[in-house]
């Protein structure tokens, strides 16, 4: 407990120093950053391949690209984030100064998951040292390698004061969550989702939640089943299916069920070969007790592919399940592994009539030739995130917010998005002192002509022609009112 309040007050002490708030402080962390990942990246890549399997050339696109990606976008674009926004002004206020001034939030907690336990800290960190915070970072205790390496780097190329690393499981998380922060950042699963959420509503602190859910892929039959099935297996078994936009299972007319089989078969051999356990390229569970579980939802269930698995490996092979009921055991819970359900539909009605019986997806993907159906699906559903005729691709793009919504979780980051959420939005309004004569409309006593002149400030509409004439006329009322104040005074 006094570990970690110490840890949390160095920090806060750090950010009240004032340090973090310049911009040159904070393009100079990011440096720093860009520089850690560059010089280490065979570190990094070996702590990805001890805890995951992940080949050399996978875990970079998947882990470090998008890191040096969104460093070198915040680092371009800091400047005019961190610009004051000037808004729009009415005719009470045209005379001011009235701006958006993002500010920082101060100290934040950002808490990573374990299935991409490198880019999912690192990049809402990048995000919280452009927004000018202190940041206290707890890496996932599950990848142990990549969580060790973490907290070794950091504090060699960063400020060791305002952006701490704190290593552990559930007791040094538990500890960590009764402290007081600006904001946290979670990502992970519902469950812990509403422990972090729960602890955080004890000192007002908003929260991020990226959680996830069962994110359903429709396959209309006017589409080209190879190119979506090959885009759906990427997305699927990528990571041996430990991703949290991963599709979870699949949504098709009872007449193309078997092509669609067919299809994602031919393209496991494309991709992994005859022997899938010693693809370089396939990924192994990360520990036995997920192994378990995953094994465990194929129970009762009629496998069309795959179902092979080792445990002293974490080894589970590609698997597609058919027929499938929606009451199954599969169907109640996030997969989160290398199982693939397909349920039948009679129609798009139907399809969209399924997804909305459950909880709100992080993501959506639907693989159609007509695009009114891909607009009809996105107008009748709801999820965190949404995909036509490919899966994953909107988290790659840094102009897309990515969150989820309901339970698939709160608030969103990445790109600019990112510094938002890490940012307060500061409303400033700088007025002088000058043409009191125009403010006495809001002084007492009341009168239904100062309610009148009221209206016409705030709620008459003019077009830009008009604004020019009102604002003559203004000066000219003004002006006569001094004349008048002259005279008789």
């Amino acid at each position: 407990m006094e570990r970690m309040q110490q840890i949390v007050g160095q920090a806060r002490a750090a950010f009240n120093s004032g340090r973090c708030r310049s911009l040159g402080f904070r393009m100079q962390q990011l440096k720093a950053l860009e520089q850690m990942v560059q010089e280490k990246e065979k570190e990094i890549l070996a702590a990805l391949k001890a805890d995951l399997h992940k080949s050399g050339p996978t875990a970079f696109s998947h882990e470090i690209l998008g890191v040096l990606k969104e460093l070198a976008l915040a680092m371009d674009k800091l400047p005019s984030w961190a610009a004051p926004q000037p808004v729009k002004r009415d005719l009470l206020t045209m005379r001011d100064e009235a701006y958006i001034c993002p500010e920082p939030l101060g100290v934040v907690l950002i808490i990573g998951a374990w299935n991409y336990p490198f880019v999912l800290v690192m990049q809402p960190l990048i995000g919280a040292i452009a927004a000018g915070n202190a940041v206290v970072v707890k890496p996932s205790e599950i990848c142990e390698n990549t969580a060790r390496l973490v907290s070794d780097l950091l504090p060699q190329y960063l400020d060791q004061e305002l952006y701490p690393v704190v290593t552990g499981g559930v007791p040094e998380t538990t500890e960590l969550l009764k402290q007081r922060f600006d904001h946290i950042l979670y990502t992970g699963n519902s469950t812990v989702g509403k422990i972090v959420m729960a602890a955080a509503a004890k000192h007002l602190t908003p929260v991020t939640l990226e959680l996830g859910g069962k994110s359903p892929c429709y396959i209309d039959k006017d589409c080209d089943l190879a190119v979506a099935c090959r885009r759906i297996t990427w997305g699927k078994y990528m990571n041996c299916g430990q991703t949290c936009i991963a599709p979870d299972y699949i949504l098709c007319d009872p007449s193309i069920q078997s092509k669609v089989v067919e299809n994602i078969k031919a393209t496991l051999q494309e991709f992994y070969g005859e022997d899938v356990k010693s693809s370089p390229d396939y990924e192994r569970i990360v520990n036995k007790r997920h192994f378990k579980r995953i094994l465990g939802l194929l129970d009762g269930q009629k496998i069309a592919h795959g179902g092979e698995a080792d445990e002293a490996s974490c080894f589970i092979a590609p698997t597609i399940l058919t027929d499938v009921s929606p009451e199954s055991k599969v169907m109640e819970e996030e997969i989160f592994g290398p199982v693939l359900p397909i349920l039948t539909v009679k129609n798009v009605d139907e399809a969209i009539e399924f997804i909305n019986r459950r909880e709100k997806p992080l993501a959506l993907y639907v693989f159609s030739n007509n695009k009114k159906l891909i607009k009809r699906v996105i107008s009748e559903t709801f999820s965190g995130g949404f995909t036509g005729n490919d899966v994953i691709m909107h988290f790659f793009l840094s102009t897309l917010p990515f969150g989820g919504v309901g339970n698939s979780g709160i608030g969103a980051y990445h790109g600019k998005h990112s510094f938002e959420t890490f940012s307060h939005h500061r409303a400033c309004l700088i007025r002088d002192l000058k043409m009191e004569v125009m403010h006495k409309l809001r002084y007492p006593p009341g009168s239904q002509k100062k309610v009148d002149w009221a209206k016409f400030f705030l709620l008459k509409r003019f077009n830009k022609g008009q604004i020019g004439l009102v604002i003559l006329a203004l000066l000219g009322i003004v002006a006569a009112v001094v004349t008048i104040k002259m005279v008789y005074y």
